[in-house]
């Protein structure tokens, strides 16, 4: 099933619902950056499995398509994907050194990578100038519930989001999101070629779910939340926000818990008995995010890594 849950155009939280919303049943996805909309492909709503075997998709900017703390402690800058000594520089390099958990030296991994991400821009660069799609990269295989995020700009404004809390095996997952998100999020138009030097993409493995009895029982910039509730009209919906949105947008839990009732399409007044009927599950995620210039450093260092054999794009800065 997919789902959106980790882009947000701004809006007021209390009266119109976000763009996009969570379809009923298992067929809706979510956004996870905002409010915003996922479309959904299958699977029990409000069923969110640990990392195992299975794949459905979701959106991952604040709605549902048709969010991160990170919860391990970080590795030393990987050696394949980065402009400096040892691995990357600038925000992708920062976020794996300051990424919440890490320990002293960041002795411990975390699943998640910035080659990770520099395969994304490959899958997303190879589509748009027609080349063949790039190999299996050398990452992990193993199956995660995933979200593939894109931004633009100096500003960072949402451009795409979309993923899976079905356990999905990153390669293939990966490469099905990255596509999903950049030219099938119902909120944005397909992206073009033009707009890959702006580009910022995020990958968010997600981890550690729990169903949780109260409604308030999460954290804001920890946890990542997923709501099931029934609407005004007897339909049981779903939407998402990923871990990072609430903190984000400056949300307490209730406006939080507010803004995904909007975004899952409920259109009632909101009271405090209502909320208490909400079915909660609450999660974690490892975060990565890489500008399109550290890509471009990546793939002028190690440019047949992927088996990628075209030219490198003309431009190398933003324009």
């Amino acid at each position: 099933m997919a789902a959106g849950c980790c882009g947000v155009k701004k809006q007021k939280l209390s009266s119109s619902p976000p763009s996009g919303s969570a379809g009923p049943g298992g067929g809706g996805g979510s956004h996870c950056g905002g409010a915003a909309a996922a479309a959904g492909g299958g699977g029990e709503p409000g069923s969110l499995p640990p990392p195992g075997p299975g794949s459905a998709r979701l959106n991952g900017l604040g709605g549902l398509a048709g969010g991160a703390a990170g919860c391990a402690l970080s590795p030393p800058l990987p050696p394949n994907c980065g402009g400096g000594p040892g691995g990357l520089s600038g925000p992708a390099a920062a976020a794996l050194l300051s990424s919440p958990g890490a320990g002293p030296g960041g002795c411990r991994k975390m699943v998640v990578s910035a080659e990770m991400c520099c395969f994304c821009f490959d899958v997303l660069y190879c589509h748009l100038y027609g080349y063949q799609p790039p190999r299996s990269p050398r990452f992990t295989n193993d199956p995660y519930p995933l979200f593939v995020t894109w931004k633009i700009g100096r500003d960072k404004r949402l451009r795409g989001c979309i993923g899976t809390f079905s356990a999905m095996n990153l390669h293939s997952g990966l490469r099905e999101y990255t596509l999903t998100s950049a030219l099938k999020d119902s909120r944005f138009p397909p992206m073009t070629r033009d707009e890959l030097p702006r580009l910022f993409c995020s990958v968010s493995l997600l981890t550690n779910f729990e169903d949780v009895c109260d409604y308030l029982d999460w954290e804001v910039g920890v946890h990542g939340i997923r709501i099931e509730f029934i609407n005004e009209k007897g339909s049981k919906r779903t939407a998402t926000y990923l871990p990072e949105v609430a903190k984000e947008q400056g949300w307490d839990h209730i406006q939080t818990i507010d803004s995904l009732l909007r975004k899952g399409g409920y259109k009632a007044p909101i009271t405090n008995d209502f909320r208490k009927t909400i079915k909660l599950t609450r999660y974690r995620s490892e975060k990565m995010t890489m500008s399109y210039t550290e890509y471009l450093a990546h793939r002028q260092h190690h440019h047949f890594q992927n088996g990628i054999g075209h030219p490198l794009p003309p431009y190398n800065h933003y324009s």
